[in-house]
C-alpha cells in the first residue's frame, strides 16, 4: 500500500481505499476530507496558532510544576502540535507515520476528554467567560474532525500505532496512577480531586474514566484502520 499523494488532485487509489473502509472509521463526508487536505497548509497553521495560544493558556501550570514533568502538562497543545507537523511532513512529501499516529491518537483523545471535562464539571467551570467556555469546547471537538481525515495520508503501521499507544500510555500513569514527583499530575480541574462526583466516583476518577475510555478508542480506531487497510489491499489482489 502507498501513502496518499501530497498533490492539490487526489488520487483514484487513495479514494478507493478510503470507500473500502467502514463508515464507523470514515464518517467525514468525501468533501470535507478533500477540503482539509487541499487546504492542509492551512490547517498547518491554525494547528502552530493553536498550539501557541495553547502553550500560554497552560503558563501558569508551568510556572507551578518540576521540569521533570513538563512533557506531560500541555497536552492539548502537543496534539495539535503533533498534528501540524504530520500534515506538513506530508505536504513536503515525507509522511512519518509515527508522527501521523501521534497526532491521530492526541486530537482524538485531547479533542473529546476536553468538552468531556467541560461538560462533567459545568458547575465548576463558571469562572470562564461564555465565549472562551464555548471556544475551548468546540476547538477540542473540531480537532476530532481533523484527526478523522488522518487515514487518507497513512497506513497506520503497528509499529508507529506502538509508538502513540506508549506516549500516551505514559500520559495516563504519570496524570492518574504513578507519579514521577510528588501526587499524580493533570491539568488543573475546578474542584477538588476527591470531591464526590456520579456514581460514587471522585473528581480524580471521573477524569481519568474519561481518558482511559478516549485512549482505548483511538488505539482501536488506528489499528482497525490498519487491518481494513490490508483487507482492502488483499481483496483487489
Amino acid at each position: 500500500m502507498t501513502a496518499s499523494t501530497s498533490s492539490g488532485q487526489l488520487s483514484d487509489r487513495e479514494r478507493a481505499d478510503g470507500e473500502s473502509l467502514p463508515a464507523y472509521l470514515t464518517p467525514l463526508p468525501t468533501t470535507l476530507e478533500d477540503l482539509g487536505l487541499r487546504f492542509a497548509w492551512l490547517v498547518v497553521a491554525i494547528n502552530l496558532a493553536g498550539t501557541a495560544f495553547g502553550f500560554w493558556y497552560y503558563s501558569g501550570q508551568f510556572a507551578e510544576t518540576t521540569a521533570v514533568l513538563w512533557p506531560w502538562v500541555p497536552d492539548s497543545p502537543l496534539a495539535t502540535l503533533f498534528v501540524a507537523l504530520a500534515l506538513a511532513c506530508w505536504k513536503l512529501g515525507r509522511e512519518q507515520p509515527w508522527l501521523t499516529a501521534l497526532a491521530f491518537f492526541g486530537n482524538i483523545v485531547l479533542g473529546l476528554w476536553t468538552p468531556y471535562t467541560l461538560l462533567a464539571f459545568a458547575d465548576s467551570y463558571t469562572y470562564l467567560s461564555p465565549l472562551m467556555y464555548n471556544f475551548l469546547f468546540w476547538s477540542h471537538l473540531a480537532m476530532v474532525v481533523q484527526a478523522l481525515v488522518l487515514y487518507r495520508i497513512s497506513e497506520f503501521p503497528v509499529w508507529a500505532v506502538a509508538v502513540a499507544a506508549v506516549w500516551y500510555w505514559s500520559n495516563l500513569l504519570v496524570d492518574y496512577f504513578v507519579p514521577i514527583v510528588g501526587e499524580p499530575h493533570h491539568t488543573i480541574i475546578p474542584v477538588a480531586r476527591d470531591a464526590a462526583m456520579f456514581l460514587e466516583a471522585d473528581a480524580l476518577g471521573v477524569i481519568a474514566a474519561g481518558e482511559v475510555t478516549f485512549v482505548l478508542l483511538a488505539l482501536f480506531l488506528a489499528l482497525a484502520i490498519r487491518v481494513k487497510k490490508c483487507e482492502a489491499v488483499l481483496d483487489r489482489s
